[in-house]
C-alpha cells in the first residue's frame, strides 16, 4: 500500500508543459536570431563547438530534475505491513442532555457546561474503550460513532452546545434508542451507556426502551444532574443571565431532577445511579461499575508504519542536476572527432 503525503503539490506539474513551450521558444528565436547574422556556414566558423543537441539535452535533465523535486515533496509513503491490533475494553456511548433545562445553574457554571467537563476528565482515563456520543432533547442524534480516537471525541464533545437538537423536550427513550442502535450486533456482554439527564421525563416509554436494552445485553448507567428541589431555567445573552424561561402562562419554568425514573432505569439493566454533585458528578464510580462488564477482545487488520520514500526523488533530482552542469553547451575536441554531439546549428 501507498500514498502521498502531500498530493496538492502535484499541481507544480502544470509548469511542466509552460517550460518546455518557453524552451522551444528560446530555441526557434535563437535559430532566427543566429540566421539574420549570416548562413549557418559562417556562424558555425564563428562558434564552431556550439551544439544544440546539447543545450537540448540540458533542458531535458533540468525539467527530469524538476519533476523530481515535485515528487519528493508530495513524499511518496509505503505502508510496510500488515498489523493485527489486539484491544480488550468495553464500549460505551454517552447519552448527554442537551435541552434547555440544562442550563439551570444548580451546578456551576451550569449543568452541561459541568458535564461536558467531567466527561472530558473521564475521556483522559480510558484505556483501551470504545467511546460514542450521542446528543439528546426531545430527539436524539448520534454525534459521535463509536470510536477509539479519543482526540475526536473531545473535540466533539467541545462543539456540543444547548439548541443542537430543534425539538425541545427530554426523551431518553430515544436517548437510548439510539444509543442501542449504535452497539455492533456481536453478543459480547461489554456494553454500556451512560446516561447524563436531568430526567425529566414522566412517560413509560424510557422504562421500556431500558428493558430492550437489557434484553440486549447492555448495562445503562445514569447520572441525574441538577436538583430534585427545582429551579428556574436562564435565558442569556452574551454570557450574562437576561432573565428566565416562563411557559405559554407567563409563569416561571421550573426543572426538577426526576432521580426516581433514573434509578429504575439503571436498575432495569444492573448499572448504578448516581446523582451529581458540583465536586464530583459520579462518572468514576460509573467507570468502576463497567470496568465489571466481561472485556472483549478485538482485533482488526491495519497497514501501518507507512516509511518515507522522499529521499529517492532527492537523490534522482540531485542526479539528473549534476549531470546537467558536467554537459557543457561548447563540443570538446574529442566529442566533435567522434560526433556524438552535432554541433550544426539548428
Amino acid at each position: 500500500m501507498f500514498k502521498f503525503e502531500n498530493p496538492i503539490f502535484f499541481y507544480a506539474f502544470a509548469f511542466i508543459p509552460l517550460m518546455m513551450m518557453l524552451s522551444i521558444w528560446y530555441f526557434i528565436y535563437r535559430k532566427k536570431k543566429l540566421n539574420s547574422i549570416g548562413s549557418s556556414t559562417l556562424i558555425n566558423q564563428l562558434i564552431p563547438y556550439s551544439s544544440q543537441r546539447k543545450r537540448i539535452i540540458k533542458t531535458i535533465l533540468f525539467l527530469l530534475s524538476f519533476s523530481s523535486l515535485i515528487l519528493a515533496i508530495c513524499n511518496l509513503q509505503t505502508g510496510s505491513k500488515l498489523t493485527e491490533v489486539k484491544r480488550e475494553g468495553a464500549d460505551i456511548i454517552v447519552c448527554l442532555d442537551v435541552s434547555n433545562s440544562m442550563l439551570a445553574q444548580d451546578l456551576n457554571p451550569n449543568r452541561l457546561t459541568r458535564a461536558k467537563y467531567a466527561l472530558e476528565k473521564m475521556i483522559d482515563l480510558l484505556e483501551g474503550d470504545r467511546l460514542g456520543l450521542v446528543i439528546f432533547a426531545g430527539e436524539a442524534y448520534v454525534q459521535l460513532p463509536i470510536t477509539t480516537d479519543y482526540n475526536s471525541a473531545k473535540m466533539f464533545l467541545s462543539s456540543i452546545e444547548p439548541g443542537m437538537v430543534s425539538v425541545q423536550g427530554t426523551n431518553l427513550a430515544e436517548a437510548i434508542k439510539k444509543a442501542t442502535e449504535s452497539f455492533s450486533n456481536d453478543e459480547s456482554k461489554n456494553k454500556s451507556i451512560i446516561l447524563i439527564t436531568d430526567g425529566e421525563n414522566h412517560e413509560p416509554e424510557a422504562i421500556e426502551a431500558a428493558e430492550e436494552a437489557n434484553k440486549k445485553g447492555i448495562m445503562i448507567n445514569t447520572i441525574g444532574i441538577g436538583s430534585q428541589n427545582g429551579v428556574p431555567i436562564p435565558y442569556t445573552e452574551n454570557g450574562l443571565v437576561k432573565g428566565y424561561r416562563k411557559d405559554k402562562d407567563g409563569q416561571t419554568i421550573v426543572t426538577k431532577l426526576n432521580a426516581e425514573l433514573l434509578k429504575t432505569i439503571a436498575d432495569k439493566t444492573n448499572g448504578v445511579f448516581v446523582q451529581a454533585t458540583q465536586s464530583d458528578l459520579g462518572l468514576s464510580s460509573i467507570l468502576d461499575k463497567i470496568s465489571e462488564l466481561d472485556k472483549s477482545k478485538i482485533e482488526s487488520k491495519i497497514y501501518s508504519d507507512y516509511e518515507n520514500q522522499f529521499q529517492w526523488f532527492i537523490a534522482i533530482a540531485l542526479f539528473f542536476l549534476l549531470v546537467e552542469f558536467i554537459i557543457s553547451e561548447r563540443v570538446s575536441e574529442w566529442f566533435k572527432k567522434i560526433n556524438l554531439f552535432s554541433n550544426e546549428i539548428k
